[in-house]
């Protein structure tokens, strides 16, 4: 579908009263390119979840649980055990200050020439151990990056020792990580929670994400940074899409 499939379709919970559970994993390319902007990333990314859920609130949609996570992701070719990182899930606002800490030590250094490993931070997002509590839940894979991707698997990469075990083989194995069709692959638990946004440039594979469910993008040219209009305009699909 390539974008969100009950937006506009708008309302409340018929069940009154009943809050939601809301994860957010957010993928960082940390590489050196990035170096320009990475400031207005790391704003941007500490400022999304409380602008979310104020939009929630705003729409009178209750949050009863709210955590994010945060993947920072350059190149196994170059970056050895630098190459990725994964915290834990913070809760929100009760960990705010940690959040902001881990988001505030981010350094954007590395990566050779693009592209970078950030499908292989996807697989790892996709693998997270997404909240199952609530009757309503969103899993939300936000990813922010000036570059395009190594294709899966590729030799240069692989050859590192520090490159992670059971990858998808292909991007066709990763949407099926996306959609749950895999149980040998793990992924996302339930499509109907899933919700991936897109901060990229548009080219491949990026640009072939669109044809899943639930995506949305918004593409700009390498190097030109994520605007806040971008990332409000995220937000309000979102909430939207919280129903």
């Amino acid at each position: 579908m390539g974008k969100f499939d009950e937006i506009g379709q708008g309302g409340f919970d018929p069940v009154g009263g009943q809050g939601y559970c809301v994860d957010i994993a957010m993928l960082i390319d940390a590489t050196g390119s990035m170096s320009p902007i990475i400031n207005e990333v790391k704003e941007n990314a500490m400022a999304f979840c409380a602008k979310f859920h104020e939009a929630m609130e705003a729409s009178g949609k209750n949050v009863d649980e709210l955590r994010i996570k945060v993947i920072p992701f350059r190149d196994y070719a170059y970056d050895g055990d630098q190459a990725m990182k994964e915290s834990g899930f913070f809760s929100l606002p009760e960990q705010n200050d940690a959040f902001r800490d881990y988001v505030s030590s981010i350094t954007a250094t590395g990566g050779g020439d693009e592209p970078e490993s950030a499908l292989e931070a996807m697989a790892l997002a996709m693998r997270s151990d997404w909240t199952t509590k609530g009757a309503k839940r969103r899993h939300v894979i936000l990813v922010f990056t000036d570059a395009s991707a190594v294709p899966l698997k590729e030799s240069s990469r692989t050859r590192s020792e520090y490159y992670p075990e059971n990858m998808p083989a292909d991007l066709a194995d990763l949407g099926d990580m996306w959609s749950g069709c895999t149980q040998e692959l793990g992924g996302m638990p339930d499509e109907t929670s899933a919700r991936l946004v897109l901060f990229a440039p548009n080219v491949k594979p990026w640009c072939d994400m669109q044809v899943w469910n639930n995506v949305w993008a918004s593409f700009s040219k390498a190097g030109a940074g994520l605007s806040e209009i971008d990332t409000d305009m995220a937000i309000n699909l979102l909430v939207a899409s919280v129903y």
